[in-house]
């Protein structure tokens, strides 16, 4: 599994989102994009973690960051998870996991002391069509909270 650096080219994608619209990396040209990616819609450590990003949406979009959140959830399951949690951005889909892996966060990782396969929760910094931030393995609690303190938000 290949990790992007900053400097490379962010990996493009079509997604379907919670709302069922289709959501692709060029709808962000020209803007910074903080994309998320979670293992699973409401479990624990994903709600803290899209809570927060929830929580901290105002400030980011005012220094001009947007946010959406990945994972193989389906539509339907991310559709009940933004209407449960009140999430205030897009939450896209990626069952095949094509993305996932595109983005070095799908594959093996330790989970509990063992060896798995899953995704990898990871956050980066897309600013005009270039990752400026990847960081993997991070901790679905005070991830949001480093960020912001690492963006200067």
């Amino acid at each position: 599994m290949a990790r992007l650096e900053a400097g490379t080219r962010a990996p493009d994608f079509t997604l379907t989102s919670d709302a069922g619209t289709q959501i692709c990396l060029g709808d962000y040209a020209g803007r910074k994009l903080i994309i998320f990616f979670y293992p699973a819609a409401m479990t624990p450590g994903c709600t803290t973690e899209a809570c927060d990003f929830r929580d901290s949406l105002a400030p980011l979009q005012a220094a001009g960051y947007e946010v959406i959140g990945i994972s193989p959830d389906a539509p339907a399951k991310l559709a009940t998870f933004v209407e449960k949690e009140q999430l205030t951005y897009p939450l896209l889909s990626d069952e095949s996991k094509t993305t996932l892996e595109a983005y070095g966060a799908y594959g093996e990782k330790k989970l509990y002391g063992k060896t798995v396969t899953g995704v990898i929760r990871s956050t980066f910094l897309v600013d005009h069509g270039t990752i400026a931030l990847a960081q993997y393995n991070v901790r679905a609690t005070g991830h949001v909270a480093k960020l912001r303190r690492d963006l200067s938000v």
